[in-house]
């Protein structure tokens, strides 16, 4: 590979820009080659892919990108590095100026409309303030991309792939696995960063999958998601409560989507999350059972 940015390019680069990396940005860029080599070659990238980069900075991950895919989307929050993007790619890799299109703006208010052709992969050094909503959202918004790799904050990163039953698994976890099958594909130290963070970043690899087979829509199951993980030490029955009207009801749900009313969303698997969503629709309506001196089941 030729071309890419080594540490005194990244700090002359900024410098010619006027460019002072900020926390709010989340504005970390890579400066080591070697890195970016290995995040294209972990993002499994072939001479079809159409890449979406979120947050490409100055460039450095650009590059490499731009010598595997045939086309990459960059979306840049930040106006003077998305301007500046452009140029610096004509000037490291002119003969493949013309593969890049710059979005200047938030990648969280893009839609399908914004990219032609469609993306088929998601690859981005995401910032670690947003990387989770950044994620969810082109997940749910471009039906055409089929697999990713994020880097992100180690984290952030074993919370995305963690499975039931880990201390970490939550709600990232559950709502990614909605959309696709993730794994750890790595750790990144903080050296190959400018300015260096003060944590170690991890690799985060998926494949998109068919949505699990459910008779509800996606809101609805990560609204059963977000109820079961807002009080996570509570049992079902009672974290589920406000969401379904009662923790009788609630328990009364569970039982029909053959949950037990006594774990802990934790525990539970995507298809697990949609089935309880789905038993909601088709729960009987009569209350639950009294007790012999009145008091409600439980």
């Amino acid at each position: 590979m030729t071309g890419l940015l080594g540490p005194a390019q990244i700090r002359a680069l900024a410098a010619k820009l006027g460019v002072r990396p900020t926390k709010k940005l989340g504005q970390n860029f890579v400066h080591d080659p070697n890195t970016v080599r290995r995040i294209v070659a972990a993002a499994g990238l072939t001479a079809d892919d159409v890449v979406l980069e979120v947050g490409p900075g100055l460039g450095s991950l650009t590059l490499g990108l731009l010598e595997t895919a045939a086309r990459v989307h960059a979306v840049e929050l930040d106006p003077v590095l998305a301007a500046a993007l452009p140029e610096t790619v004509a000037e490291q890799a002119p003969e493949a100026e013309d593969r890049l299109t710059v979005l200047a703006g938030d990648a969280l208010k893009t839609t399908v409309a914004d990219f032609t052709p469609a993306p088929t992969a998601l690859v981005a050094n995401l910032p670690y303030n947003v990387a989770v909503p950044v994620v969810l959202h082109l997940l749910a918004t471009l039906p055409s991309l089929r697999h990713g790799l994020v880097m992100v904050q180690l984290e952030v990163a074993d919370r995305l792939t963690a499975g039931p039953g880990s201390k970490v698994y939550g709600i990232p976890s559950v709502k990614l696995a909605w959309y696709a099958d993730s794994r750890m594909a790595g750790k990144v130290p903080p050296a190959v960063f400018w300015p260096v963070p003060n944590v170690d970043s991890g690799l985060v690899a998926f494949t998109l999958r068919d949505a699990p087979p459910a008779a509800v829509p996606r809101e609805d199951v990560f609204a059963v998601v977000d109820a079961a993980f807002a009080q996570r030490r509570k049992t079902l029955r009672a974290a589920l409560a406000g969401w379904a009207g009662g923790s009788a009801v609630a328990e009364q749900i569970l039982r029909a989507a053959g949950v037990d009313p006594q774990a802990r969303g934790e525990s539970l698997t995507v298809m697990e999350f949609a089935a309880i969503a789905a038993a909601r629709r088709t729960a009987v309506s009569e209350p639950p059972e009294a007790e012999a001196d009145g008091r409600v089941a439980r």
